[in-house]
């Protein structure tokens, strides 16, 4: 039997307006608003871009957001038509429904229903509305409450605001240009009346036509910068303008010297990031420097990333005695080669976060059996550790089988992507020498001990690395 919910009348009225572009469009003036919203899930979904204009034209709420609906492919161009169709002046009511619309939340996955609930007679409009901008509704709106004319308060009401995130790196760095060249352009048609609210920024080198751009952003909005292949003084100069950054990645950034005015101005930068809580550097090669980058940031601080940073002993060593480093929920070290025995200050940072750790890599580390016999008593004490990986580490057979008898007793462990033992291998980690054979034993030998341990809830798999 097929096990698909049957279709309520709802949905099967809606089919059937949806079948008429024409009848659909009309209808707008006088259906209720309550069908509002399941009309724009079905018309979005089924991409009737004539009816979707429509409703934008004369959505009845403050706010529209897409998060919840899914854009794939021919869904994107419904997202420009939406940009296109809004109005910025005064509309002569010609029906018996003028446009409310404020708010158009264009972000996928921002985790927010269609249209927000109505909490209160004295809650904003929208709870996902830009509170940081000068530019913003919520702060126009305060600054024109005492409207001296009519006129003036009119011509307040038709604020808009749009709310995005963009993504210019490669692979879809052209149909992003696009989109943000439509996005400037209506802000420039609207005299003023459109407010741009950026709040995810990913940028794949900095180059001419990315600077002219971003220029023309307002960095106030932003929550989350993502800059890929960068200098560190060009991301100085952005992270300049940014007030309530909460997630900062940086990948591949060029920094002649450490010791520099550059680094120095940059690391100024970062003592005003009171409301970071993520921080995701790779390949940024921070030898002996990572106390100048973290000694200043808040102590809130809940995921960081610290990828092919070249760390040394001295910057594990102060990663385990720092503040910031204390209520970490996520930690990825991986890619940085310890080749010490010492594994105290691992040991330390370990210890200070097993309260609050939920996910840990430490991938490619080089991390041999002596070091985990050392480690085993720090990761036995995480006990909210959900994810684990630690592949690519050259460790013996019997010591993986140590370490997953030490990891079973934390219940919340569910995820672990665990090293192939260097038995497995002719030479360690050169592919064409690995025993499939051998492996293949290693993977059920893990299973029987789970099952044993009676945690088929657990998943334990690896790959060469």
């Amino acid at each position: 039997m097929d096990n698909e919910k049957p279709n309520t009348l709802l949905d099967l009225a809606i089919h059937q307006l949806l079948s008429n572009e024409s009848a659909a469009i009309h209808a707008l003036k006088e259906i209720p608003r309550e069908l509002f919203v399941p009309l724009l899930s079905a018309a979005f979904k089924g991409v009737h871009k004539n009816i979707v204009k429509a409703m934008v034209t004369v959505w009845p709420f403050a706010c529209l957001h897409i998060g919840t609906l899914t854009v794939q492919g021919p869904h994107r161009e419904l997202l420009t038509t939406m940009v296109k169709c809004l109005q910025f002046i005064p509309v002569q009511n010609s029906g018996s429904r003028s446009p409310k619309l404020r708010i158009l939340d264009l972000r996928e996955d921002s985790g927010c229903k269609i249209v927000c609930p109505v909490i209160s007679t004295n809650s904003p409009a929208c709870l996902f509305s830009c509170a940081h901008s000068e530019h913003s509704i919520l702060k126009m709106r305060a600054q024109h409450s005492t409207a001296s004319s009519e006129h003036e308060a009119q011509a307040h009401n038709q604020d808009m605001e749009i709310i995005v995130n963009i993504s210019l790196r490669r692979g879809n760095i052209l149909r992003e240009r696009g989109y943000l060249a439509l996005l400037l352009n209506k802000v420039e048609q609207s005299s003023g009346s459109l407010h741009l609210c950026c709040r995810d920024l990913e940028i794949e080198k900095l180059g001419v036509y990315n600077r002219n751009n971003l220029n023309r952003l307002d960095f106030k909005c932003l929550d989350h910068l993502s800059v890929f292949k960068g200098s560190l003084s060009e991301i100085t100069c952005l992270l300049a303008q940014v007030v309530h950054l909460r997630k900062l990645c940086l990948s591949k950034v060029t920094c002649s010297s450490l010791n520099g005015k550059v680094f120095q101005n940059f690391v100024s930068q970062l003592r005003f990031m009171d409301h970071l809580n993520e921080l995701n550097f790779d390949s940024f090669d921070l030898r002996d420097h990572l106390e100048a980058v973290l000694r200043d940031l808040p102590t809130n601080l809940e995921f960081l990333h610290l990828t092919f940073c070249e760390l040394s002993y001295n910057d594990f060593k102060f990663l385990a005695e720092c503040p910031q480093a204390n209520h970490l929920k996520l930690l990825n070290i991986s890619y940085n080669p310890m080749y010490w025995e010492d594994c105290e200050p691992f040991y330390n940072l370990l210890q200070c976060v097993s309260g609050t750790l939920q996910h840990l890599e430490f991938n490619h580390c080089l991390l041999t059996d002596s070091v985990f016999s050392g480690l085993i008593p720090a990761l036995s004490r995480c006990s909210q550790l959900r994810v684990l990986n630690f592949f690519s580490n050259p460790v013996s057979m019997s010591m993986l089988m140590r370490i997953l008898e030490h990891l079973t007793p934390l219940m919340e462990l569910k995820h672990v992507i665990y090293p192939i033992p260097v038995h497995c291998y002719g030479r360690w980690q050169i592919q064409d020498s690995l025993d499939r054979e051998k492996l293949a034993n290693v993977q059920a030998q893990l299973k029987q001990m789970l099952q044993e341990a009676g945690r088929n809830d657990m998943t334990w798999i690896t790959y060469p690395g």
